[in-house]
């Protein structure tokens, strides 16, 4: 067990802090005292990362398939090797378990080593042409990428908003969040270490509205990629529009889970309990409201509510715990207000609904049913501990209340009916669905969303396409 590390900028390979730069402290979730003072990018620092980033670009887009290969698979390599090291910081500054911190470090290797891969497969094309003549189709790299990454996967946020534009050839300065950056300075530290040009990846740190603005308005910067809320995604889009900026969009969702009453019961509770649970309920394709048909409804809240009880919440570095501290303040005061509004518009709390203890941000996973639309909870994603469980009559109702919001991330089905899964297949509107499976992300696989959910995609070989340019050349020969 390592104790959490200084920190700092990271800009052309110097690890800048201090120096009378501005700070604000990382905050414990465990107890809520602060562990470290984390510096703020000045002006000047992120004015040197952008010109560092347009010499380390002139530089990486030019660099062999094989250079860039060679650097994300030994990143890779150096991600595993240190994942007990990077796992340990990550959960004393995210409060997920240890064995999801460590899960999430291997992940963020895996996509490395996907990524690797694609270096050498952003095929163009040849188009048939008269003889004397000659047209292909490239892909060339779009250039310096900024990229801000959010807090809830400290290190595979960061592995994804890195990893894509390295593979393309382009240089990226990103930001993690300032609640959790030990995580992504270890793996930009990583990519360093493995031979990636200091120029070509950056890491600064500030107010998140000065850093952006800084950054967007420069044209320098081609690309800008971000996780997070919808509302600040919106933001940042008007930003970039600015200098028509090329842009990916992760965003908000609030995940429908359609439950069938053909549906293999218990083997969806097994599966999708811990799974709205996981890392607190703080995952963007969190399943969050579910749709339960008329038949199996009792059977499977109380089912649901008997597993939920079974979860042992406590300290993150402890094993035995399955769920930690949510990460920041925030957490535990939107939980109170949103469960407490949806009781007072008529939900019953079945289980859970209060803070535990009064040290940290220690919530009790909580489960609701019958929650009226008109509840906030029904409108908003909570990314939290809590569930909605509600009763509906059949399919078409089902489908039409998972569409009803304006997000459309994630959503999840269980039905053994197989004309009944594709219709949900080609009727549901979201980016990633999940029919009898809790898992909708892998290395190989775009991840992105529909409508407010934002647009674009990373991971899968989409995730690389995502930071190239579609360039035509015609020749005459």
């Amino acid at each position: 067990m390592s104790e959490y590390p200084d920190l700092h900028l990271l800009i052309g390979g110097e690890k800048l802090s201090g120096d009378g730069r501005e700070s604000e402290d990382v905050i414990s979730p465990m107890t809520g005292d602060a562990m470290a003072a984390l510096p703020h990018a000045t002006a000047d620092d992120l004015d040197a990362a952008l010109e560092n980033a347009q010499k380390g670009f002139a530089e990486w887009r030019l660099a062999p398939a094989d250079k860039r290969e060679g650097v994300l698979r030994e990143a890779a390599k150096l991600l595993r090797e240190r994942a007990g090291t990077i796992a340990d910081m990550l959960a004393r500054e995210q409060g997920k378990p240890i064995a999801q911190a460590k899960g999430e470090v291997i992940y963020s290797a895996m996509l490395f080593e996907f990524y690797a891969g694609e270096c050498k497969r952003t095929y163009g094309r040849t188009l048939v042409r008269p003889e004397g003549q000659r047209s292909e189709v490239r892909y060339d790299p779009v250039g310096p990428v900024a990229a801000f990454a959010p807090w809830n996967f400290p290190a595979l946020n960061v592995a994804r908003k890195v990893g894509g534009p390295i593979a393309a050839g382009c240089s990226v300065i990103v930001k993690p969040s300032e609640e959790t950056p030990a995580a992504g300075l270890a793996v930009a530290q990583a990519l360093l270490d493995a031979g990636c040009p200091p120029d070509v990846c950056q890491v600064v740190f500030g107010v998140p509205s000065d850093v952006s603005e800084h950054l967007l308005v420069s044209p320098i910067i081609r690309k800008l990629s971000f996780t997070g809320s919808t509302k600040v995604g919106k933001h940042l889009a008007k930003l970039a529009a600015e200098d028509l900026k090329r842009t990916t969009m992760e965003l908000g969702g609030h995940a429908p889970i359609l439950v069938f009453a053909d549906s293999d019961i218990d083997r969806a509770l097994d599966t999708m309990v811990p799974n709205a649970y996981r890392n607190g309920g703080q995952v963007c394709v969190s399943p969050t409201r579910f749709l339960v048909e008329e038949p199996v409804y009792e059977r499977f809240r109380d089912g649901f509510v008997e597993r939920v009880e079974k979860m042992v919440v406590g300290d993150p570095l402890d094993k035995a715990s399955d769920m930690g501290p949510m990460a920041n303040a925030r957490g535990p005061d939107q939980m109170e207000r949103m469960i407490g509004d949806a009781k007072d518009k008529g939900a019953e709390c079945l289980t859970g609904g209060e803070r535990i203890g009064n040290q940290g941000f220690f919530f009790k996973p909580t489960v609701l049913a019958e929650v009226p639309e008109e509840a906030e909870i029904m409108q908003e994603e909570p990314f939290g501990p809590v569930s909605i469980i509600n009763r509906y009559a059949g399919e078409a109702e089902m489908i039409e209340e998972a569409n009803r919001l304006p997000y459309g991330l994630a959503a999840y089905a269980w039905t053994k009916d197989s004309a009944r899964r594709q219709r949900l297949a080609r009727d549901v509107e979201a980016g990633m669905l999940g029919i009898n499976h809790g898992s909708i992300s892998a290395a190989d696989a775009p991840f992105g969303g529909v409508k407010w959910s934002g647009y674009g995609h990373e991971d899968g070989a989409e995730g690389v396409m995502a930071c190239m340019v579609t360039k035509t050349v015609h020749e005459i020969l």
